[in-house]
């Protein structure tokens, strides 16, 4: 199975999606992901441009974690979950560069180079042409959203980190008589 996830480091929504990937593929799922940013700033100012406002929240974020993806695959999967792990376990300000090169440091990325990647601003132009891109296509709105093929489907997963939601998305994902499916409360 190939698909794509969108991510923003700011939402806890998010988190439990990207982490549900993260540990099916620990568990051996065969499923070929790109990891796909998208800024919830950027949809928040609308038209005002986003994407390179190191100062603006989660941009920082998205642009260490675009740079691991680049320049550091072999240990992005940690340092993805370390940089979630700093806003939501951890409750840091992920606009801080120094909570950032911590969250690195953490998941055992190549610091140096990440953070060169970054100021290069390489990542920042990612980020704005992946975001652009994802909105122009498949007219994504918000993370996570699950992009298989030309279907994309935005989802909130209650459960952090479960593989067994993901295999319930993606099936569904094809099933186009469904448009949406939405509960009126949360049974917990």
């Amino acid at each position: 199975m190939e698909f794509q996830i969108t991510f923003d480091y700011l939402c806890p929504f998010a988190r439990n999606a990207n982490e549900a990937v993260l540990n099916g593929l620990a568990a051996g799922r065969e499923w070929k992901v790109n990891f796909r940013p998208f800024s919830l700033t950027q949809v928040h100012r609308g038209e005002a441009d986003a994407f390179d406002d190191r100062s603006a929240s989660g941009v920082l974020a998205l642009h260490w974690g675009i740079a691991a993806r680049e320049v550091d695959p072999d240990n992005f999967y940690a340092v993805h979950r370390a940089l979630f792990a700093a806003r939501h376990d951890k409750g840091l300000d992920i606009r801080d560069e120094d909570v950032l090169v911590a969250a690195v440091e953490e998941a055992g990325g190549d610091v140096d180079a990440i953070a060169k990647a970054v100021a290069s601003g390489e990542p920042a132009e990612l980020l704005r042409t992946e975001h652009q891109q994802a909105v122009e296509r498949w007219e994504v709105f918000g993370v996570p959203t699950f992009i298989v093929g030309d279907e994309a489907v935005f989802v909130r997963l209650m459960s952090r980190g479960e593989p067994a939601d993901v295999d319930r998305v993606l099936e569904l994902v094809g099933y186009t008589d469904l448009n949406e499916f939405k509960r009126t409360r949360i049974p917990r």
